[in-house]
């Protein structure tokens, strides 16, 4: 007898019908279903869960799960919530995730570049000012983080003539661009950036490490955008480096709770453009194909692909 593939997430149900119709059409010849509505039987049968910030206590209802393909690109609550998980987790890498942020980087780097930010408070206030233009190739982005996302939008700055650098964990090297690794060279870059992109996975090593100590590195009047995760930027010294003039502006599409709280002092405050987690939409069509192929080739081969390492993080 087949097995099946169980759906498990936490969405709303026409969320979770959606996806649903996404994958049965991108695989036919598979039978899946949610957990949901699964039988004991059917619950051992399955193999495969295809899943969306699962709750860990349905994957253990599947006795016979051999292994989990996320349709998220982050997988930092996956690690953190099934620490321990024995089979293979694989996380969704799409091609067309990595162009949609890079043209989210792209955007909202033009948008501090060229101060909208300050234009939108002259229209607030009535102001017909003229403010002094940058170039692009006068701004020096710099970029946290140098994997898929990261090369994307370096090749997509690079294309609209801004100077761009970027910096990893360990040393990388990319056409056209500056590249630093290591304490001493994430010093050096933030030192060079006038608006810094942050990219990074959310890891053990990089929660909490953009602080009042790197805000205090950037050139003053720097722009800082983050389309990575909420928890690797010390909100309160955020708000600190923007009150005290260190920081001009800063973009933030991720928190470290979603949605963000109506009392967050963060949705008023003038230096911060607040954005509801929408820098890199996962595409719900190309996610499906995605998954249909790797499940296509364990069918072919019976081989595991390669799950996240829970000891990166990643």
């Amino acid at each position: 007898m087949p097995s099946l593939i169980a759906l498990v997430t936490r969405l709303s149900k026409p969320a979770e019908e959606a996806w649903l119709t996404s994958l049965r059409a991108a695989m036919p010849a598979e039978t899946i279903l949610p957990i949901g509505d699964m039988s004991g039987a059917e619950l051992e049968r399955a193999e495969i869960a295809i899943v969306a910030n699962p709750d860990p206590a349905d994957l253990n209802r599947l006795p016979n799960l051999k292994w989990v393909q996320s349709l998220w690109a982050g997988v930092e609550r996956l690690v953190l919530e099934l620490e321990g998980f024995a089979p293979p987790i694989v996380r969704l890498i799409d091609p067309r995730l990595a162009e949609t942020m890079a043209e989210a980087v792209l955007a909202w780097t033009l948008y501090l570049s060229r101060d909208m930010p300050a234009y939108g408070a002259q229209q607030r206030d009535r102001v017909w000012k003229q403010l002094p233009y940058r170039a692009a190739r006068d701004t020096r982005v710099g970029l946290l983080g140098l994997g898929e996302l990261g090369s994307a939008a370096a090749e997509k700055l690079l294309l609209a003539g801004f100077d761009v650098a970027g910096w990893s964990r360990t040393a990388r090297e990319l056409p056209e661009i500056r590249t630093f690794s290591g304490a001493q060279g994430l010093d050096e870059m933030l030192s060079q950036s006038d608006i810094l992109v942050c990219l990074l996975p959310l890891t053990a090593e990089t929660t909490g490490l953009l602080g009042t100590r790197q805000f205090e590195r950037l050139p003053e009047g720097a722009g800082f955008i983050n389309f990575a995760r909420g928890k690797i930027v010390r909100t309160d010294d955020l708000m600190a480096a923007l009150d005290k003039g260190r920081l001009k502006h800063a973009v933030l599409d991720v928190f470290e709770t979603e949605p963000l709280e109506e009392g967050s002092p963060l949705w008023s405050h003038p230096g911060i453009t607040v954005l509801p987690h929408i820098s890199a939409p996962t595409n719900q069509s190309t996610a499906a194909k995605i998954a249909a192929a790797n499940i296509a080739a364990f069918r072919a081969s019976g081989m595991l692909p390669d799950g996240i390492d829970f000891a990166r993080g990643y």
